[in-house]
């Protein structure tokens, strides 16, 4: 166990993209952080190398978000490495995009288990152990507020992360837990950026006053916020997107 006394925080899907930058953010605040992967061990290796050679802390865990016994181990493991937790950010998920006539059973299944039972679990493991002062941060979509097609599944899979996050909220009364989403607009991270063109990616961007996509550090700022100063905060999406809607 760390002998450092310090605020301590998972951080799912944390090896790559948003979730990288979100554990890099944490553990520049002074946060213990546990960098969360599926399968990557190379990049989750990466990540806690940055965040060690920029002075902060970090372990790697191995965790699929989907299986129960899995995040049970994670929340095992950060409370043996660091004495329990303060703030849990999920970010692992997927996106598959297309028209929902061309969806397929397999496919909707799979971005569900991920996005909708993965974010449940972590969160009910969460809420069962952190500690007062904490917070819970879902990560959502403005996807949903732009209806763009070819998003209806994956915008509906983030429709219900902010749902839970909404109830849990008040079901944690009492527990000085904040719980709160955040709904990133474009954002350059391989999760986006996949499968689309510079063309379409253009176009995308175009929809934003700023003429850009947003960058992974400008969604991590927005954690940190709600994962730190932000008490008053709760029950809340916050969508962060340059003024895309």
């Amino acid at each position: 166990m760390s002998t450092i006394n310090r605020r301590v925080a998972i951080v799912t899907g944390s090896s790559r993209g948003l979730g990288r930058a979100a554990a890099e953010r944490l553990a520049k605040d002074g946060l213990a952080v546990i960098i969360n992967y599926a399968g990557n061990e190379a990049a989750a290796k990466q990540t806690v190398d940055a965040i060690t050679a920029a002075g902060g802390e970090a372990r790697p865990f191995k965790a699929d978000v989907a299986d129960e016994a899995q995040v049970e181990a994670l929340f095992d493991f950060t409370a043996q490495e660091f004495g329990g937790v303060d703030v849990t950010v999920n970010c692992a998920g997927i996106m598959t995009t297309k028209p929902v006539i061309d969806f397929t059973v397999e496919e909707f299944d799979r971005m569900h288990a991920i996005n909708v039972r993965g974010t449940f679990l972590v969160s009910r493991e969460a809420a069962r152990r952190m500690r007062a002062g904490g917070a819970i941060i879902n990560i959502s979509t403005a996807a949903e507020r732009q209806a763009l097609p070819a998003y209806g599944p994956y915008a509906m899979s983030k429709g219900a992360v902010e749902g839970l996050s909404l109830v849990l909220a008040r079901e944690l009364k009492g527990r000085d837990i904040t719980v709160n989403a955040v709904g990133p607009g474009p954002v350059a991270t391989e999760l986006f950026l996949t499968g689309k063109d510079e063309a379409l990616i253009e176009r995308i961007a175009s929809l934003n006053p700023f003429n850009r996509i947003g960058q992974p550090p400008e969604i991590a700022e927005v954690i940190s916020f709600l994962a730190g100063p932000a008490r008053w905060i709760n029950g809340q999406t916050i969508f962060v997107n340059g003024g895309m809607n």
